[in-house]
């Protein structure tokens, strides 16, 4: 239960986190841009900033602060029945905090900007929340974040790739009338283990200019089971004005 709920952290921080953890493995090889796919390429470009306009532009590249809060029902393969649970996650700069509640394993973690704290002793080391899924399309631009094609031909056209310095990467797949992100992927290792994250994105929401995804469908596959996830954001707050003291560590 607390390994699933754990890879289930993974995914709400991954689709609206701007922070930073350390002390985490890093994959096992750095993807390679698809061929005659680079940073240059004007097409590839176009469809990212795009994106990134439809997300908010210079607003999302410059977040402050972001609060968000709601239910998810989460469902390993080996379960029949949904387990319902509550998050809510609040970021500022480096710094965040998590609150999963559900009947189980209530699960929270703090980072103060330096130390992770987990009320989850079991050694589990998360990725870096700043570096896959949602929170990358704010680096579009950023140096060292490459842009590339999709390593799928036939859907090379309809996404972009974005690695980031140290080897993670998102496959993002857009809605070219909206340019907002529809789906993305990423696979990354977690104490040794494979682990793939697919999100397809139903629903954002507009929150001052910003647009974060407010319902999606989660998928984590790790080799051994599966775990499906259903969120949906009850409230979404930008750059509110946040106490600091809800990020010290509290051992």
């Amino acid at each position: 239960m607390r390994i699933f709920l754990s890879f289930v952290v993974v995914g709400i921080l991954a689709i609206g986190g701007f922070a930073q953890t350390k002390n985490v493995e890093k994959p096992k090889e750095t993807p390679a841009p698809s061929k005659g796919a680079s940073k240059s390429s004007d097409p590839l470009m176009d469809l990212a900033n795009l994106t990134l306009k439809a997300h908010g532009g210079e607003k999302l590249k410059n977040l402050k602060s972001l609060t968000i809060s709601g239910s998810v029902d989460i469902t390993p393969s080996n379960v029949p029945q949904a387990i319902p649970a509550s998050f809510i996650t609040i970021f500022s700069g480096d710094k965040y905090l998590f609150e999963l509640n559900n009947p189980f394993q209530p699960l929270k973690q703090t980072y103060d900007g330096n130390q992770t704290y987990s009320n989850v002793q079991n050694g589990f080391n998360l990725p870096p929340i700043n570096r896959l899924g949602f929170p990358v399309i704010s680096r579009i631009g950023d140096k060292d974040f490459v842009i590339s094609a999709l390593a799928d031909d036939k859907e090379a056209k309809k996404g972009f790739r974005i690695t980031t310095p140290e080897g993670y990467y998102t496959d993002f797949y857009v809605d070219k009338k909206t340019g907002q992100v529809k789906k993305y992927e990423s696979k990354y290792l977690v104490n040794g283990r494979d682990v793939t994250t697919s999100v397809e994105i139903d629903k954002c929401r507009e929150v001052e200019g910003v647009v974060i995804p407010e319902k999606y469908a989660q998928r984590f596959e790790t080799g051994q089971f599966t775990i499906y996830a259903e969120f949906k954001a009850k409230q979404i707050e930008v750059n509110r004005e946040l106490d600091q003291d809800i990020f010290v560590l509290k051992q």
